[in-house]
């Protein structure tokens, strides 16, 4: 994920206000990454689905704390999206938030599935490895951008 599917946030500009210029007060907040949700939950913005894998640049890390979260567990090996990860994402969102999705392998490329099944008011953050925080609005636009990411990886 080179490229950043929405908007990128230079490290320096993290801050929760200009996070916020981002959300609306229904957004559906999603991350993706350890650090980034993490950050998030620092800041009082708790995600309703969090994707993590115990990992932050391919070293081992604690988990960001979180309470009343239902967690769930998906095996996703390194440069792959499973169907069962897709199906787990899928039940994620039927649940009632917190959800947690914590990845056995690599949760990176589960940004992808996530921005093709995420409600319409769904706002995907996730990290941009030495550079910053992408911010992706959900719509239409982007569905279709993800699905044929998606049709060309497969």
């Amino acid at each position: 994920m080179k490229i950043p599917l929405g908007i990128l946030l230079p490290e320096s500009h993290t801050q929760k206000s200009e996070i916020q210029k981002h959300l609306t007060d229904n957004s559906y907040i999603i991350t993706v990454g350890d650090r980034t949700t993490e950050k998030m939950i620092d800041f009082g913005l708790i995600p309703s689905l969090q994707i993590i894998d115990g990992q932050e640049k391919r070293e081992k890390r604690e988990s960001p704390n979180l309470t009343n979260a239902t967690e769930l567990t998906v095996d996703n090996p390194a440069t792959e999206i499973t169907p069962q990860s897709v199906d787990v994402i899928k039940k994620a969102f039927t649940m009632k938030s917190p959800v947690r999705i914590f990845v056995n392998g690599e949760e990176d490329l589960l940004v992808i599935p996530v921005c093709i099944h995420a409600p319409e008011n769904a706002v995907v953050m996730y990290g941009q490895p030495h550079e910053g925080l992408v911010i992706v609005k959900i719509t239409a636009e982007i569905r279709n951008k993800v699905q044929t990411l998606l049709d060309l990886m497969e």
